[in-house]
């Protein structure tokens, strides 16, 4: 049964469309960020905005507002305001009951249903009689979509909260995160020796053939249930008729076993310098990690609290371990207790990407319900699970 109003389900889909209307690729946050802090201070809330703009190359920073509760405890609800790179404007329709991008191109679903969520909850929250049982604290990060640059920038210590909530999984809602991978960034570049290829092919060095020898040994794909490897861009070489002097690759590694990670993106690197000598070729290699992966206990009361929420809205908890990464990375990274959860987007970071009318609306009810909970578990002579 919802309890949300027609009016606050029509102003809930009116905030969505705005949202993705306001183009935010990542580093272009501004516009959105000014959308959404003209929106909060409209609710007498203030909001303070981070420094982490310039750090990570946004023009704008992480956006953080509180609503006092009657308790002294509160949560963190959180959400990116980035997407990925648009490749067509974006124009929200609905197609058979789900909003679409009526161009060839994203929706920005991803995350910006999660950003409408959070607002019109808050709208909900400072509009009602009284105060929530519970504080609420809303974080709005950048750059999620490279790396999570923004909430890794952002100083965990000035959330008060004793838990949080990332609304960004691509899937059912549902679906509860309890573990997420380490990732591993390898950028490497080959140098040969460039040569005219139809008259001196043999004083060459192809740096091409050498990345591709590399390549061809390593294992790629799905290497188990938790690890991951991919080569994602190769590029290199001048003109058809030049033996390539350079080649830069760029790969990942991904794994739920944070030394399963560290031992792929060696053996990787290790294939990379074998194929650079037998080709004569010097090698450069640079590895980052580009965010450290985390498992959560299934008793956990961030987890609890989400579960009883779920039942609450008709929803049965599944426990799910996940390949990609959210702003939950960085700040249990911090040390501060957060969960990720499914947000009914479907399709994310493709032209089909879409959330049904449905999904955004149970999101909604699924946040009230988180806070409504979580005031529950954290009114004083409650044991809270751990």
């Amino acid at each position: 049964m919802r309890r949300t109003t027609d009016a606050e389900r029509e102003r809930l889909h009116e905030t969505f469309a705005t949202l993705c209307r306001i183009e935010s690729p990542s580093g272009r946050e501004r516009a959105c960020a000014d959308w959404i802090i003209e929106r909060l201070r409209e609710m007498g809330l203030d909001v303070q905005e981070d420094d982490a703009g310039p750090r990570v190359g946004s023009d704008a920073g992480n956006l953080l507002a509180r609503i006092p509760g009657t308790g002294p405890d509160s949560i963190l609800l959180c959400a990116h305001m980035d997407t990925v790179p648009l490749t067509a404007p974006v124009e929200p329709v609905l197609v058979d009951a789900g909003w679409e991008n009526g161009g060839d191109g994203i929706l920005g679903a991803d995350n910006k249903s999660a950003v409408a969520v959070i607002l019109e909850l808050a709208r909900r929250v400072t509009s009602a009689p009284g105060p929530p049982q519970v504080g609420i604290e809303l974080l709005f990060t950048i750059c999620e979509e490279v790396s999570l640059r923004g909430s890794k920038a952002f100083d965990a210590s000035r959330l008060d909260s004793r838990f949080g909530y990332v609304f960004d999984h691509a899937t059912p809602i549902g679906e509860i995160v309890l573990a997420s991978p380490t990732h591993h960034r390898i950028d490497a570049e080959l140098r040969g020796r460039a040569a005219h290829a139809g008259v001196r092919p043999e004083v060459g060095r192809s740096a091409i053939a050498a990345a591709a020898s590399a390549i061809a040994a390593m294992r790629l794909g799905r290497l188990d249930d938790e690890t991951t490897a991919n080569v994602g861009t190769i590029e290199g070489g001048t003109a058809i008729n030049v033996i390539p002097e350079r080649c830069q690759i760029v790969a990942e590694v991904r794994s739920l076993d944070r030394d399963r990670a560290e031992t792929v993106a060696t053996e990787m690197i290790d294939h990379l310098q074998e194929a650079a000598d037998a080709a004569e070729c010097d090698l450069d290699v640079t590895v980052q990690r580009g965010f450290e992966g985390y498992r959560i206990r299934p008793r956990a009361i961030e987890v609890v609290v989400a579960e009883q929420a779920l039942r609450a809205v008709g929803y049965e908890p599944k426990h799910i371990v996940t390949g990609g990464a959210s702003d939950a990375n960085t700040l249990r990274v911090a040390g501060f207790s957060c969960l990720c959860l499914a947000d009914g987007t479907e399709h994310n970071h493709e032209p089909t990407e879409r959330i049904s009318v449905d999904a955004l609306e149970d999101l909604f009810e699924l946040a009230l319900a988180v806070v409504d909970e979580a005031g529950r578990a954290l009114a004083p002579g409650e044991e809270a699970t751990e």
